[in-house]
């Protein structure tokens, strides 16, 4: 077994040394040690293996989060099938894309979603098996297990573990493929900068179909055999009653906006926790504040997308700067270039490129996407613009595709919205680019105002931006609303507010 790559035989060492921990419970009571893991993915796989699937078939699963959900994917990876797993809001027009895409030999959808999703594979005229597996655990899925198990597949390093489709915040979705080489680099690093140990209790609250969530917290708690508070869903309140049991808690920068509003979530409230991590979208240089101010913690932002897991981290120990992503990973290295991947010094913004173990193979079924986004050396063109600042911390200032060019100049979104954001009675915002007849994209911003204060109006956001920005880089119209528009894991959705811009 020692030089089987497959992820699940490294969570078999694991699962193996701390059988009699807890791994998992849920808010009803519902307790799993490592062995009932172990043992519930080696059902799961002979479940897998039972249904003719071969080596390389993709399993696509689209269920709310439930132990069951968990055992799935461990058994999928302990089987050696590829696992794709799908947003839960993803309705069947769009699932009519990633099925006709990725052609599962398996798939395990809710009760309610089945009879749209039969009907769209005979469309297909795709020989699809379709399970059943509800949030309760209920379902054909689990109805049709039994107790048999199956061994764990001998997979290497650079063979096919996941596939999991981009959020498409900037157009269609793309198949990134992970192998088991990917997953298990990326863990072990995260392991390791974080200092996880099976004495810790990870409140999970995430959902499953996303890197944050299916591996990212996971990965992190499995492989050390740490014990997961394991929540279907983000409640606030919820959370807060969980947390003085628990030693970290991940999350997305809305999970500690509301926590926030809570006037139990206290100083006392969280002083078993170690560690509070976000990531998945900006952390507001506010929200980290006013957390540290609340609770004495100072939220660890990192930095990583579905294509490379994560890639930078503030620091365990030392400081971690509002605003910054902190330092590569172990095993990751990261470079800031220009438009023509030449490196560029600390200071100078530009484009983020990765390399390391951690950096996905390809688009699934898009060659020429997948040509286009490594450079001729090799390392991976994120597409997100960053700076390093003198210490080595990494900045994300925007993405590559959210660059506005005006009138010859380069203006990074990012900027603008710091000083926008740093605006009594703002709450958030965002800038774009919007076609213009004389400047070819003309700078616009997009203001929530919030707080509890008088609102600015649109020539007060423009005089304070006047003051502190260049000319150039001072938007040419400001319009307010009452919610920016995002995807699920909380990533704005410029794509969107470009085109309802552009279209008044």
């Amino acid at each position: 077994m020692t030089d089987n790559a497959n992820l699940y035989a490294r969570l078999h060492a694991s699962f193996t040394t701390h059988a009699q921990r807890m791994a998992l419970e849920t808010p009803s009571g519902r307790k799993y040690t490592y062995a009932d893991v172990d043992r519930e993915a080696a059902r799961y796989a002979y479940f897998l293996h039972a249904q003719g699937l071969q080596p390389g078939d993709r399993v696509a699963v689209q269920v709310e989060k439930s132990p069951e959900s968990l055992f799935l994917y461990l058994g999928c990876l302990r089987a050696g099938f590829v696992y794709l797993p799908l947003n839960t809001a993803y309705r069947p027009a769009e699932l009519d894309y990633f099925i006709g895409d990725a052609e599962p030999a398996l798939m395990v959808t809710s009760s309610t979603a089945h009879a749209d999703l039969a009907g769209l594979m005979r469309q297909k005229k795709l020989s699809t098996r379709l399970f059943t597996l509800d949030a309760d655990g209920q379902g054909t899925l689990t109805a049709a297990l039994g107790s048999a198990s199956a061994d764990i597949a001998c997979m290497g390093p650079d063979e096919l573990a996941v596939i999991i489709y981009t959020s498409g915040t900037t157009g269609r979705s793309k198949g990134a493929m992970l192998t088991h080489r990917n997953l298990t680099s990326n863990a072990s690093a995260l392991v390791e900068s974080w200092a996880f140990d099976s004495a810790d209790v990870l409140l999970h609250t995430l959902p499953i179909f996303h890197v944050h969530g299916l591996f990212v917290a996971n990965h992190c708690a499995l492989l050390s055999g740490a014990k997961m508070l394991w929540h279907a869903r983000f409640d606030a309140r919820a959370a807060i009653a969980d947390l003085t049991r628990a030693s970290v808690m991940m999350g997305v920068p809305t999970f500690y906006t509301r926590l926030l509003a809570e006037d139990s979530f206290t100083r006392a409230s969280c002083s078993a926790v170690r560690l509070f991590i976000s990531g998945s979208a900006p952390l507001l240089a506010e929200t980290f504040r006013s957390f540290r101010d609340r609770t004495g913690h100072a939220i660890l932002e990192r930095y990583g997308m579905s294509e490379t897991g994560m890639i930078t981290s503030n620091p365990l120990h030392g400081e971690r700067r509002p605003g910054t992503v902190g330092f590569p990973l172990p095993g990751v290295a990261v470079r800031v270039t220009d438009t023509d991947d030449r490196l560029l010094a600390s200071g100078e913004p530009g484009g983020i490129q990765v390399r390391g173990d951690n950096v996905f193979t390809g688009y699934w079924r898009q060659p020429e996407k997948t040509r286009e986004d490594f450079a001729p050396d090799g390392w991976f063109r994120t597409g997100d613009i960053g700076v390093f600042d003198r210490d080595g911390y990494l900045s994300i200032v925007g993405r590559a595709k959210d660059l506005i060019i005006t009138g010859g100049y380069n203006v990074y979104p990012k900027e603008i919205e710091l000083v926008i954001d740093s605006i009594p009675g703002v709450l958030e915002s965002a800038v774009v680019g919007i076609p213009h007849p004389d400047f070819g994209e003309a700078v616009t911003a997009v203001v929530v105002r919030g707080g509890g204060i008088a609102a600015p109006s649109e020539s007060d956001v423009i005089t304070h931006l006047k003051s502190q920005l260049a000319g150039y880089k001072v938007p040419k119209r400001v319009c307010f609303v009452d919610a920016l528009p995002r995807n699920t894991m909380g990533k704005v959705q410029k794509n969107l507010l470009r085109d309802q811009l552009t279209r008044q």
